[in-house]
């Protein structure tokens, strides 16, 4: 599909919507109506690592042949062979995610590797073929590019114009009052054609509409928008009113209901009395855990043990991590955010374990894009495609990896190069967005299954939709 038609496509798929007035939910917004669901809960957490995590070195090769030669073009860059957390035969983990080495050998922990978007599957020679076209039917938008590649990342999708991301997609099929929440700011990620994502503050914040407090001022500046979004609008003309008056009546419904779950935060020297095992999970927040993905994270166990109190079966946590954008002094930069990242999701995996949900919560890497193999002169590296991730839940079927690990030869048939100048080890990913997500979709809704196409555009063109690290159901 041309540009030109794709926006076509895009202009009367908006009009349709426009013109449906499916009807006014209870949740404030336009509400699909409800489908049959799985019994039970369950809940996806997406871990969005910004700037570009190296997942070579996160994921390093451990065996003496890919051992070798990744470190002969690493070199300085390459992790000291004794230091690597070995895994199985040919992989290991960087040694700061030697937190995560128990949740290996339970089998709850399985790398995915070279993911990224694709419109199709992809051959150098494809790549070299097709890379001046600006078809996005073979090759995705603005490669190379940070805020593009997150925007691919979280749209599910080979066009950055897609305005809706693949989270709130996910839940549009599922229908009925369920929930995506970001506690890392507004994303694209959970907004779908029905489902609205809700940012939520980290612990120890005041949840309200518009900064409202508790104080007399704030009491009566809540009854009179409560007021005002109870007039009664008739004609057509405010139907757009009546969806924003709709918002905010479930943004203060839930400013009632969460506030108090939000604001919990450990008291200090011992667990806080409302959330005693999550709080020991995280440490009470101190030493490693005092950073900004373990709070996060510890604000996303609390909401999933107070689950009811959220609603729905269904729900999708977002969060991140930033600063992984190393052209330079990569190796202490990244050891640093990788200690974050390995003490965050260890005691992520203990808390759900503790409130009884590790089966039902599965949590997963996404990144911009990976790093080139080869360095760049300033101790670092730049901006490449295919990367490796982490999938981590009580219903994974881990302790082994799946997709297939670059061929770590510069230039090689995984190299989306053609002149030696621009052969850097930026890998043509082996497996896509598309399937990586239409896994996590599937387990999370298994009913709607055989609709992920409907989620994400370009899985037909694929021939192994799903990519078997969780369950069929």
């Amino acid at each position: 599909m041309s540009n030109s038609s794709s926006f076509l496509h895009r202009r009367r798929l908006l009009q349709a919507i426009g013109a449906s007035a499916i009807g006014y939910g209870a949740n404030g917004y336009f509400a699909a109506p409800a489908k049959a669901q799985t019994s039970g809960f369950r809940a996806l957490v997406c871990v969005f690592l910004y700037g570009g995590n190296d997942g070579l070195n996160m994921l390093p090769p451990a065996d003496n042949d890919g051992y070798a030669r990744y470190a002969a073009v690493r070199k300085s860059l390459a992790l000291a062979r004794a230091d690597i957390v070995q895994l199985n035969a040919s992989h290991g983990l960087h040694p700061a995610l030697t937190p995560l080495k128990p949740i290996w050998e339970a089998g709850k922990l399985a790398p995915v590797f070279n993911v990224g978007p694709l419109a199709r599957p992809l051959t150098q020679a494809d790549y070299i073929a097709w890379r001046e076209l600006n078809d996005l039917t073979k090759v995705p938008s603005s490669l190379f590019s940070h805020s593009d590649q997150q925007t691919l990342w979280e749209n599910g999708s080979s066009d950055t114009l897609l305005r809706t991301g693949w989270g709130g997609r996910l839940l549009d099929t599922v229908g009925g009052s369920q929930s995506v929440i970001s506690i890392a700011g507004n994303t694209r990620f959970g907004e779908g054609n029905v489902t609205k994502a809700l940012v939520l503050p980290t612990p120890g914040s005041n949840f309200g509409l518009n900064g409202l407090g508790t104080s007399r001022y704030d009491s009566a500046r809540q009854v009179a928008l409560e007021a005002l979004m109870a007039a009664n609008q008739n004609n057509q003309i405010n139907l757009v009113q009546q969806a924003f008056a709709g918002s905010q009546r479930e943004a203060l419904g839930l400013s009632g209901r969460l506030g108090t779950v939000l604001k919990q935060a450990p008291t200090g020297g011992s667990a806080d009395a409302a959330n005693p095992e999550i709080s020991a999970a995280f440490g009470n927040l101190a030493g490693v855990n005092d950073n900004r993905l373990s709070k996060q994270l510890y604000q996303v166990a609390k909401l999933l043990k107070h689950r009811a109190t959220v609603g729905g079966t269904r729900q999708i946590y977002f969060v991140s991590l930033g600063g992984f954008d190393h052209h330079a002094n990569q190796l202490p930069q990244h050891a640093a955010l990788m200690t974050q990242v390995g003490a965050a999701l260890a005691s992520f995996y203990q808390a759900t374990q503790a409130i009884g949900l590790a089966d039902q919560v599965t949590l997963f890497t996404e990144s911009d894009f990976g790093r080139t193999f080869k360095p760049n002169g300033a101790g670092g590296t730049d901006h490449a495609w295919g990367n490796e991730h982490l999938v981590m839940g009580g219903a994974v079927l881990g302790g082994q990896s799946y997709g297939t690990y670059p061929s770590l030869v510069l230039g090689g048939p995984d190299d989306a190069a053609k002149d030696s100048w621009e052969q850097q080890g930026r890998w043509i990913p082996s497996t896509s967005v598309d399937q990586y997500g239409a896994t996590l979709g599937s387990w999370l809704a298994p009913e709607q299954a055989a609709t992920m196409s409907s989620v994400f555009p370009s899985l037909a063109q694929f021939s192994q939709p799903t990519l078997g690290f969780l369950p069929a159901a």
